[in-house]
């Protein structure tokens, strides 16, 4: 039973509502003013009278395809159908109608429609683009709504702005794209036939002839040698002329079109006006100059005759033959050869060379190998030496030399690629050392000993000499880092100064450094390997020009060499005696060479020291520094060792334990990584750590005199002879041959 409508008894509906605002009908979609209020609710979100409920989910399950917008999803997807429309032709008595083709395209991003007809030729009619894009609206009485992708298929008819479409067909894509969408598509339909169209077809094949004309395309030749241009250096000799003379004249042939140009090669100061080309791009007669034409002489085609008035419905026909056409003959590229003299209007022009590009299109084109240009000039004069002043005094030798060669003095230049190659890296010091006495007649001079290092980086000798107890001398820096000179050079003169170089320093030189004599007696262990490694530039240290000057002495000399062997020795001599034989016999050997031979042949005496004793003192060299990262340096050479073997390369060990600031001598540590170094150059990084941990495994206690065992300071006195003896039957036999010896021996 319904309640009376009385008060007191009705319903306020808005009692619970919390949103009162009307819904907006009007909205801008696409920049066009639209009404889109038409499925919009009431005030408050209640639906109005003959609205319903739209489902916020379809009855269908949500798909797995992405929740981008159109814009961005349909992005530069466009459907294209092929359709067409009539249209007729009033007042006209050929045509009644027109079929006119077109394409319409549908771009999916936002709905919008572009119909396109393409440009026929000769058609009459404005074509191209028939609408711009932009939505269309459907036809009157759904006018309010507009395309979209369903109303699209083939062989039907769509009304666009009153002129009706009708689609024939599509492209694949438009296709699949349909049938994706449920599209069912009908089957495609042809265009009909238009009257016009075929009667224009007709009259244009009736107009061509029976015979193809002379037909000229030069379109080939330009798209394929576009920007190719041969470049020929040439000559022509205008000496013959008032005030002539010889030109230099470069020519471009550009293969696109077979034209020539020709600019001149105007030197500085040659009183010619710099003009931009001596001949303008054009073709070039080789029969020039030409007469001129008469007009119409020159023409393309010649009319044989003419048929019929000189009007409408007249004829004529062109003479296949050419009867009395003028011929002219341009010069082309084969035309143009090394040698050849061609005729730029009057002028002889001799080509002598050209550049590699037109090399190769000859070689490739043509054949052609033989590229010998043509000398037409006499090779240039000798430049006169530049007299040089003598030496001022003021600065070095290369100071003043370097301010006599421009109005502002520069510095000197170094040769940095020398100093780069031969400055100190890393253990290498690139620093020969010799040991050297004092030539006088003082006897005390006489037993000072001096060490004489040549630094390879700049050619500079530093002269020192070591602190000897109770010698009376003063030991020290005897001569400063420096070039010096060779003695007998006058000081003010033109010519360039002799320096000393490293090829005059060797065992048994004598030196004259600034009025003192020196004679050089030893070397340290660096110099002599750096020349055994260097022998093209020590050839003193060449062992097959030792070994070469020993073969080239006479028969006594090498007799008295053999008598050193005898039957059942061990074919072993000491040094001395080596030394002593040798010059004795005059095989016209120097004292370095003596040396470098008996280091080659020679046992030496392996004076290593002790492995426990090494790392006792580095042991105790490590606890005076506290020194206690060997955890983080074992965890430093797990991380390099990738193959998890336990060794690592001598340099890779050498490197972390510069890291780390080891404090330890250089050659203490060379000496205890080389102890531990296997076959292939590795190294067992437990073991070495194990060795010099002194918290884990501590050596024996050492002294004071066993510390300074390993502080090498090489003063130029050796320990020891390095050389003890020579295996002098090995020298004999590879000198003379093993016959020889064992003759001598028999």
């Amino acid at each position: 039973m319904a309640l009376p409508l009385l008060p007191g008894f009705s319903i306020n509906k808005n009692l619970s509502k919390d949103k009162f605002h009307k819904s907006q009908h009007f909205d801008y979609s696409n920049g066009v003013p639209m009404l889109v209020g038409s499925e919009k609710p009431g005030i408050g979100g209640e639906l109005l009278l003959g609205q319903k409920h739209k489902q916020k989910y379809s009855l269908f399950p949500k798909g797995e395809n992405s929740n981008a917008p159109s814009w961005v999803a349909f992005d530069k997807q466009v459907l294209c159908f092929d359709a067409f429309f009539q249209e007729v032709v009033p007042q006209s008595k050929e045509e009644k109608y027109r079929v006119r083709k077109c394409k319409i395209y549908f771009y999916l991003e936002d709905d919008t429609i572009q119909v396109v007809e393409p440009e026929l030729k000769n058609s009459g009619i404005p074509q191209g683009t028939l609408i711009r894009r932009h939505r269309i609206s459907l036809p009157h009485p759904n006018d309010d709504q507009f395309y979209n992708v369903h109303h699209f298929n083939i062989n039907q008819e769509m009304v666009l702005y009153s002129r009706t479409f009708k689609i024939m067909d599509c492209d694949p894509f438009t296709r699949n794209f349909l049938r994706k969408l449920g599209v069912r598509l009908n089957p495609t339909a042809s265009v009909p036939e238009d009257p016009y169209c075929n009667l224009r077809q007709e009259m244009e094949e009736s107009m061509k002839p029976l015979r193809p004309y002379e037909r000229q395309d030069t379109l080939k030749q330009f798209l394929d040698h576009d920007r190719n241009v041969l470049c020929f250096y040439c000559h022509w000799d205008d000496s013959e002329s008032m005030f002539g003379d010889p030109r230099e004249l470069i020519m471009h042939y550009f293969l696109a079109d077979d034209t020539i140009e020709i600019r001149e090669v105007i030197y500085p100061n040659s009183g010619r006006d710099a003009t931009p080309k001596f001949l303008h791009r054009s073709r070039l007669p080789k029969h020039a100059p030409i007469p001129i034409h008469q007009p119409g002489e020159k023409t393309d085609r010649t009319v044989l005759n003419v048929f019929g008035p000189m009007g409408h419905g007249g004829r004529y026909i062109l003479d296949s033959l050419k009867t009395g056409a003028v011929k002219e003959d341009f010069y082309k590229d084969r035309d143009l050869t090394f040698g050849s003299v061609i005729n730029v209007w009057g002028r002889r022009v001799m080509i002598c060379d050209c550049d590699n590009f037109t090399k190769a299109f000859y070689r490739t084109k043509y054949g052609v190998e033989d590229f010998t240009p043509v000398q037409y000039k006499a090779p240039p004069a000798p430049k006169p030496a530049r007299p040089v002043p003598p030496y001022n005094g003021f600065g070095s030798e290369e100071d003043s030399l370097c301010s006599c060669q421009g109005l502002l003095p520069k510095p000197p230049q170094k040769d940095f690629k020398k100093l780069m190659e031969k400055d100190r890296q890393g253990l290498d010091s690139n620093v020969l050392r010799f040991v050297g006495k004092m030539e006088t007649d003082n006897p005390i001079d006489k037993e000072r000993v001096f060490i004489i290092c040549f630094y390879l980086s700049d050619d500079t000798i530093a002269v020192f000499e070591p602190t000897q107890r109770n010698s009376g001398v003063i030991g020290g820096k005897f001569l400063e880092r420096s070039r010096v000179k060779k003695p007998g050079q006058e000081l003010f003169k033109s010519e360039k100064s002799e320096w000393f170089t490293v090829q005059d320093l060797y065992v048994g030189a004598q030196l004259l450094l600034n009025k003192q004599s020196f004679k050089l007696v030893d070397a340290d262990e660096y110099a002599f390997n750096y020349m055994e490694q260097h022998v093209e530039e020590f050839p003193r240290a060449n062992m097959g020009t030792i070994l070469s000057k020993i073969k080239s002495i006479s028969e006594d000399k090498k007799n008295q060499l053999l008598a050193m062997v005898s039957q059942g020795d061990t074919g072993m001599i000491q040094y001395e005696h080596f030394r002593s034989l040798l010059v004795a016999t005059d095989c016209g050997l120097s004292e370095h060479e003596i040396m470098m031979l008996g280091r080659s042949y020679s046992e030496r005496e392996q004076t290593e020291a002790n492995m426990g004793m090494m790392l006792a003192v580095a042991q105790d060299q490590l606890r005076k520094k506290h020194f206690e990262a060997f955890a983080e340096m074992i965890r430093a050479f797990t991380h390099e060792d990738r193959n998890r073997t336990g060794l690592l390369p001598s340099k890779d060990v050498r490197t972390i334990c510069k890291a780390f600031q080891l404090p330890l001598p250089d050659d203490l540590l060379r000496g205890i990584l080389k102890r531990y170094e296997k076959e292939s150059e590795e190294i067992d990084f437990h073991a070495f750590l194990s060795g010099i941990n002194w918290r884990e495994d501590p050596a024996p206690p050492v002294f004071a005199e066993d510390v300074l065992k390993f502080d090498v300071n090489w003063n130029g006195t050796p320990a020891g002879l390095a050389v003890r003896s020579v295996h002098y039957a090995l020298m004999l036999e590879d000198v003379f041959g093993p016959r020889g010896t064992a003759d001598k021996q028999s």
